[in-house]
């Protein structure tokens, strides 16, 4: 193994974190795993193929026992029989972590994937503040004297972490010749350092699975905290992994992501943000029935929405496991109380509909909101931990429902792709600036947003859609106009010439590469924006 940081030991705390040790034991997860994990990429690339060509996708003929089965998963251990409120943000910089740990929430998704930039000082700062959280040693004090420390009056919540989606890289650490895989440096880095004390406080070790696809990459996941779980000694099925069923072909195979998982499973997730993400990628080239409306427009009422989330809480529950629901990404503007108001009424609403539903819990992206969304979830749980039990049978959903894109309310609009450009370039230049989730005109943007903008763009431009605002064609002469004036606009809005020059400008040139070859789709934003980050 060869790490090729420029000074790898230049974050405060790496030389805790980079022990020979757990590089040793990051090398070995590679050797087993990273070729399984190439040839499944592989196989991704052949499936979307294959569905952008038919328009459609089924579930899987030959795991037709595994969902008419009468199986479920391990029970869940008692810190996280109640989730009814979760907090999602990055575990770096340290002051976020702590205000997460703050919180009040159940539960802390700490996100090393779509909200943290992967720049190495990132990550090990990241992997340090995981390290001292689960210590209750993290402390911070700002450059003005501010001091940040852990409360000692609640119950800080479980921590739950999500490493990277098994597309990324890591390209700071070379094994056998090729960059590492990011999920395994994530996931093998913290399980090493923690994993022994969790258990023993009863407090993990538990992840998040950003982006599967199919049921051989939660095989995979499984084959993996197998084998850690066997290399430090510690008991089979100590690892909960709660899945983000966020790309359309994984909703396909809800049943057999737990079924791989069993042992080690806890739920599902309605990662809604990057499903949308997912719709768009996989049948951007499948014709005009695939067109999504703006973003703005594309709620959770949707039908082919409401037919994702009523499976995913049906198949859960069939299953013993939690069902927990998306994002509320709207950010609190104490400086706008009436825009702020009207914001959490629909936060409520949303919230609301989740618990009524029968999901388990929600995520929440800012402290301001975790009182409201346990207070719509206890509305209807109670003193309950959770809903499990309510086993919603009478949900029948059938793949045509999940593909009923065409159906969708809405309208694309000339405003709609302004926006979609707007926040694209905005969200990459913070992300090159080293932040990987940004408030803008108060929504808590992150990659899977980003993601969607973008790829809306790609295809409107490959579908000739029509604006029902101004009537134009979208072209991509019109995007090359509209991307220049976006630019423009954000160049009036940015003080700071150097910061706008160093972050703005080269992602202003990733979008327009992104959005403008209509031969060649990128598959993630981040990738070739990962080639301009430290």
């Amino acid at each position: 193994m060869t790490i090729i940081a420029k000074e790898p030991y230049e974050v405060p705390g790496s030389e805790t974190i980079l022990t020979d040790e757990a590089l040793g034991f990051v090398e070995e997860l590679h050797q087993r795993f990273a070729g399984t994990r190439n040839e499944l990429l592989e196989n991704r690339v052949t499936a979307q193929a294959e569905a952008a060509k038919s328009g459609k996708l089924e579930f899987p003929a030959e795991t037709q026992h595994v969902r008419e089965g009468d199986w479920t998963v391990a029970e869940a251990p008692a810190s996280l029989q109640d989730r009814r409120v979760e907090i999602t943000g990055p575990p770096a910089p340290a002051k976020m972590a702590i205000n997460a740990l703050n919180s009040g929430a159940k539960v802390w998704l700490a996100c090393l994937e779509d909200a943290l930039s992967p720049s190495w000082f990132n990550l090990i700062d990241a992997q340090k503040n995981l390290y001292e959280g689960a210590r209750r040693t993290l402390a911070f004090t700002s450059p003005e004297g501010k001091e940040y420390k852990l409360r000692e009056d609640i119950k800080l919540p479980t921590v739950v972490v999500r490493p990277r989606g098994w597309h990324l890289p890591e390209k700071h650490i070379e094994i056998d010749g090729a960059p590492a895989v990011g999920a395994l440096v994530d996931f093998g880095l913290h399980f090493f350092h923690n994993a022994k004390l969790l258990h023993e406080l009863g407090e993990g070790p538990f992840y998040y699975l950003p982006k599967l696809e199919h049921y051989l990459e939660a095989r995979l996941w499984n084959d993996i905290f197998t084998f850690a779980e066997e290399k430090l000694g510690l008991p089979h099925g100590i690892v909960r992994a709660t899945v983000l069923i966020e790309t359309i072909p994984a909703a396909f195979h809800m049943d057999e992501i737990l079924y791989e998982l069993r042992d080690h499973a806890s739920g599902l997730n309605a990662g809604r943000w990057d499903y949308l993400f997912s719709i768009i990628k996989y049948f951007r080239a499948s014709g005009k029935d695939f067109v999504l409306p703006d973003r703005a427009q594309v709620s959770m009422t949707q039908p082919f929405m409401r037919a994702y989330t009523e499976l995913l809480v049906q198949t859960c529950h069939k299953r013993e496991a939690f069902a927990m629901g998306g994002m509320a990404a709207f950010i609190p503007n104490r400086r706008e109380p009436e825009v702020t108001a009207k914001a959490i009424e629909k936060v409520r609403d949303d919230k609301s509909r989740e618990a009524n539903d029968g999901f388990d819990g929600s995520w929440v992206a800012h402290p301001d909101l975790v009182d409201l969304c346990a207070e719509e979830f206890t509305k209807v749980l109670g003193d309950k931990p959770n809903q499990v039990d309510r086993k919603r049978e009478d949900v029948s959903v059938t793949a045509e429902d999940l593909l009923n894109i065409g159906e969708a309310e809405g309208d694309v609009t000339e405003a709609g792709v302004r926006m979609n450009l707007y926040v694209a370039v905005y969200y990459t230049a913070i992300w090159l600036s080293g932040n990987g989730a940004v408030a803008i005109h108060n929504l808590m943007e992150d990659a899977a947003t980003a993601e969607i903008s973008r790829s809306q763009v790609w295809q409107q431009i490959h579908n000739g859609t029509v604006t029902a605002d101004t009537g134009a064609t979208v072209t991509a002469e019109l995007v090359e106009k509209l991307l220049g004036e976006e630019v423009e606009r954000l160049r009036g809005e940015i003080t700071d010439a150097e910061a706008f020059s160093k972050y703005f400008e080269p992602a202003a040139e990733v979008v327009k590469k992104l959005v403008l070859d209509s031969e060649q789709y990128q598959d993630f934003l981040t990738l070739p924006a990962y080639e301009l980050l430290d």
